[in-house]
């Protein structure tokens, strides 16, 4: 993948850029006015006065651009409005100085000098004029300009301006106070040491009014996402997004270096440019603060006084000096409780790089010992990861391994399963390294491997999962561990379907097997139960047997707290009434509330989120699913466990119409970055709403939900949704021939009869499909469907009416659409409710029901507007225009009902008559009768005669023209 050097994209500096123009409106209203802009080296300050200057001069303002340079105190004076001035002069010329050339020759040499081949001017230098008259006439020419049009005179990196520069920027700020001028300075705060000449003088203009200070931060995460995904043409994968953002802390240059090196996955170096730059500092400190720095580097980002003190094990001035000399450089910052913090993360990365191997040892060595001896000194619970990750960069392999366990013990009771899941990964990668490593540990290899499959697991890391599981089974003795083996086999058949490669009944029927000819036991049971579970979602008609001996037993042991989950799993695969499985889970969410089950409560809200789902109660669902993400969260399990909750809780959201919600529950399950199937749904929700709003990514969102299709396996209720995306992004991209492919493709899903949740709004697509197209055979498959397809609960009662109002027969569309509305109106989903009373608006037309109309536009208009479905507005304002309803609030001016000429033509039109016909029958010129037409097709928003036809035959505008109602 290729990035671009430099993001074009604006990112996160709305309330900033906000306050500049603020901050020019109060100058254009005479008000003096000075915004000081500060950020560390490469925050954005430039990109942020760029796009300002950009709206300002499109309203109408005069920008000048001054540079300071990077000379010091010693350097040219007045550099920044030397360079604003001679902008000035090659637009305006010498004349703008209104006589005073010789006096601004001191900024502008050139104005001392006359052209090629020239004497010089007659006016004499006057290198002896007082500063004060010079500053006078520098605001004298600025008021001259300003008065024009406002100006904005930008200053950048004020960090290395000259004393004059300062002085002049001072006597503009505090004492000229020249009206319509905003005085915009930028500098670099990471540059300001404490002897720094700009701090007390920024110090000083803080006191002067009109003054203003906008500090910009480093970026958000998703802030690092945007840049990444503008600078690479396409989202990146969120695991790449938290890479780059962990490691450039939000700062745009260092994001936009990464991602130049290459894929933001593989940037595990520091490119070289990039490197000279973040070490070009260290380089200026003393020797015996480099050496302190690289210690500190060893020791992390963020290390405490004390333990470097023990490392380095130097007296404490010496160490005090070191550290003074890397804080007044701006490397390191100190903090109030006595600990310190690289600046930048990638300057520690750039300064550990540089250790030589010997020292690099030696140094972490030294930070595993003094971890040991004094834990207290890092953060609350961090102690054991430190000293495994320390001895781990020493290579002392039997500590770091010892220590590796240790810290996934830790880690677990953290609920922080990934770090779990890699110290466990480091365990197996040190075992053959060490020869005693069972004895050291008091377990076997395969433990480790079962303890580390389950960790990734729950951790939501499948594919680690699955290629563990292989590994395992070859260690496992299955004669004499039956029950070992299967609960590996059932691991392996449920990643295999999570990552849509098969649907792992292969492995969960060999479990099955060996557990039923296990030892007796709740192990044997629960395991049965979860074998059978899972079959039982695969083939429902062949494995109820086994399910209900599974649940049978379950109950037979009676209060079980570890059994739980399985019952909340048996119990929402094998009972069919949503109402019973409500019922059952309530329960167990009462009873895992009470006994403290994280995992077990998780899994209860997964489950209620979607049961009250699917019987319309909507708003108790995001409730459910809101809880539940919260939990998951908590526990650490929102990548396994947990995985559904945000999608669910979007689900719902949409349903209500709180579609930004619903978009921002889908943003955050993005960032999670959910694994294999499970980050489908989000993805294709998502995907569906940007369609729906006609978002600039729908079709890239649409085309990676839809890739899913092309995987080995996929579960049949994440198929049939995607079957319906396929379907309504074909019909919104006006592709009538790719609908009915996707539709005849839908129809032939296996598992569309047996699914009336999912298969309903599949019907619902190709209904619409068949309508829209006239397939009389297509409409005709789906009325088979439809009429075997069972309607239990509000939202598939809607769709069944809506199914049976597109596929009326003629003459009965308009109470046909009076039923489906009524039934979306019960059911409470705005979208649906507003894409029937379109239709419903349409089949009133027909008829001549006006008032009826009216009516349904300006609900369906309401509801679209609310949601910002874009296209539905669209098309309710333009069935408006057609039908000649006033105050259609899209739409051209004035192309309101058609006139009683115009609807003559039309009904000719509509009879095939061309436009010299036309002409001969109503007593007009062929040329009179073409403007006629062209008016006609304009007015009805259609593209040519053939549309206008069948629209006025749907719209019923082809009757004798009668007075509006």
């Amino acid at each position: 993948m290729t990035a671009r050097a430099a993001s074009t994209v604006l990112v996160g500096r709305q309330q900033e850029l906000a306050a500049l123009r603020d901050a020019l409106g109060r100058a254009r209203a005479g008000e003096p006015t000075t915004v000081l802009v500060g950020g560390e080296a490469g925050v954005g300050k430039t990109r942020l006065l760029e796009e300002f200057g950009r709206s300002a001069t499109e309203g109408g303002a005069r920008l000048l651009v001054g540079q300071c340079l990077e000379l010091g105190e010693a350097g040219l004076p007045f550099a920044p409005f030397a360079a604003a001035l001679r902008a000035v002069l090659r637009r305006d010329g010498p004349g703008v100085f209104d006589g005073y050339e010789a006096e601004f020759a001191r900024l502008l040499p050139e104005l001392a000098r006359g052209p090629a081949g020239i004497a010089a001017p007659a006016v004499a230098l006057v290198p002896d004029a007082p500063r004060g008259y010079l500053f006078d006439l520098v605001a004298e020419l600025f008021e001259r300009l300003a008065a024009g049009q406002p100006l904005v005179l930008v200053i950048e990196d004020l960090h290395w301006a000259d004393r004059s520069t300062r002085d002049l920027i001072a006597f503009l700020v505090r004492a000229a106070r020249t009206a319509r001028l905003l005085l915009v300075c930028t500098y670099r705060t990471d540059e300001l040491h404490r002897g720094h000449p700009l701090r007390p003088f920024l110090a000083e203009l803080d006191r002067a009014r009109g003054v203003e200070r906008v500090e910009l931060g480093r970026l958000d995460r998703d802030g690092t996402g945007a840049i990444l995904t503008d600078l690479l043409g396409a989202e990146p994968l969120a695991r790449a997004v938290d890479d780059i953002h962990q490691r450039t802390q939000g700062n745009p240059f260092f994001i936009e270096e990464l991602a130049a090196a290459g894929d933001p996955m593989g940037c595990a170096t520091l490119p070289e440019t990039l490197r000279d730059l973040l070490l070009a500092r260290v380089d200026r400190l003393p020797d015996a603060a480099q050496r302190v720095l690289r210690m500190a580097a060893a020791g992390g980002t963020r290390f405490a006084h004390q333990l470097l003190a023990e490392v380095a094990g130097l007296p404490e001035p010496e160490l005090e000096d070191a550290l003074r000399a890397a804080v007044a450089a701006q490397l390191v910052v100190a903090d109030p409780e006595g600990d310190y913090e690289f600046r930048h993360a990638l300057v520690r990365e750039a300064v550990h790089d540089e250790l030589l191997p010997g020292e690099h040892a030696r140094l972490h060595a030294r930070w595993a010992a003094a971890i040991e001896a004094q834990p207290h000194l890092v953060a609350a619970g961090r102690a054991p990861a430190e000293t495994a990750h320390h001895w781990y960069a020493a290579h002392d392999h039997p500590r770091a391994l010892v220590t590796a366990r240790t810290a996934a013990r830790a880690a677990a009771d953290r609920y922080a399963y990934a770090e779990q899941s890699r110290l466990l990964e480091r365990v197996l990668e040190l075992w053959e390294l060490v020869p005693d490593a069972a004895e050291r540990l008091d377990m076997d290899h395969l433990a480790v491997l079962e303890e580390t499959i389950a960790a990734a697991t729950t951790a939501g890391d499948y594919q680690r999962a699955l290629t563990l599981t292989r590994a395992a089974l070859a260690d496992v003795d299955v004669g004499a561990e039956p029950l070992r083996a299967a609960r590996l086999l059932d691991r392996r058949g449920r990643m295999l379907a999570m990552l849509g490669k098969s649907d792992g009944a292969a492995e969960l029927r060999e479990a099955y097997r060996l557990a039923s000819g296990g030892p007796d036991g709740p192990e044997r049971v629960r395991l049965l139960a979860d074998v059978a579970a899972q079959l039982f979602r695969l083939d429902p008609e062949q494995v109820g047997t086994l399910a209900a001996e599974a649940a049978e037993a379950v109950e037979a042991l009676g209060d079980d707290l570890e059994l739980l989950p399985t019952r909340i799993t048996l119990l929402c695969r094998t009972e069919a009434s949503p109402e019973r499985r409500l019922a059952g889970l309530r329960l167990a969410e009462e009873r895992a509330r009470a006994a403290g089950s994280a995992p077990a409560l998780v899994g209860a809200l997964v489950h209620l989120s979607d049961v009250l789902f699917e019987l319309g109660r909507y708003a108790e669902s995001a409730d459910a699913a809101a809880a539940g993400a919260a939990e998951a969260r908590r526990v650490g399990v929102s990548r396994s466990t947990g995985a559904y909750l945000l999608s669910n809780q979007a689900e719902a959201l949409i349903a209500l119409g709180r579609w930004d919600e619903a978009d921002a529950a889908c943003a955050e399950a993005a960032r999670i970055d959910l694994p294999g199937v499970s980050g489908l749904h989000w993805l294709q929700l998502r995907a569906g709403l940007r369609l729906a709003r006609a978002h600039p990514a729908a079709e890239e969102l649409v085309d990676r939900a839809l890739a899913f299709l092309a995987r080995p396996y996929l579960w049949p209720n994440h198929r049939l949704p995607l079957r319906e995306l396929r379907i309504e992004a074909a019909l919104a991209a006006d592709d009538p021939a790719g609908a009915v492919r996707a539709a005849h493709a839908a129809l032939a899903d296996e598992r569309l009869p047996q699914l009336p949740r999912e298969g309903w709004p599949v019907l619902s697509a190709v209904a619409r499909t068949a309508a829209r197209s006239g397939d009389a055979e297509l409409a005709g498959a789906v009325s088979a469907h439809a009429a075997a397809l069972p309607a239990r609960h509000p939202a598939e009662r809607a769709h069944a009416a809506q199914v049976a109002a597109l596929l009326a027969a003629s003459g009965e569309e308009l109470p046909a659409w009076r039923t489906a509305v009524v039934a979306w109106r019960a059911d409470g989903q705005p979208y649906p409710l507003a894409r029937a009373l379109l239709s419903l608006a349409e089949a009133a037309a027909a008829v001549g029901e006006r008032d009826e109309v009216a009516a349904a536009v300006a609900e369906a208009a309401a509801l679209a507007d609310g949601l910002g479905a874009a296209p539905l507005a669209e098309q309710a304002a333009t069935l408006a225009r057609r039908v000649g309803l006033r105050g259609a609030r899209r739409g051209r001016p004035g192309a309101d009902l058609l006139t009683l000429r115009e609807r003559e033509v039309l009904r000719l039109v509509a009879e095939g008559q061309s436009n010299s016909r036309i002409a001969e029958r109503l007593f007009i010129s062929p040329k009179t009768a073409s403007v006629h037409v062209s008016r006609i097709i304009a007015k009805l928003d259609v593209s040519n005669r053939v549309e206008a036809a069948a629209l006025a035959h749907r719209l019923g505008l082809l009757g004798e023209p009668t007075a509006p109602r």
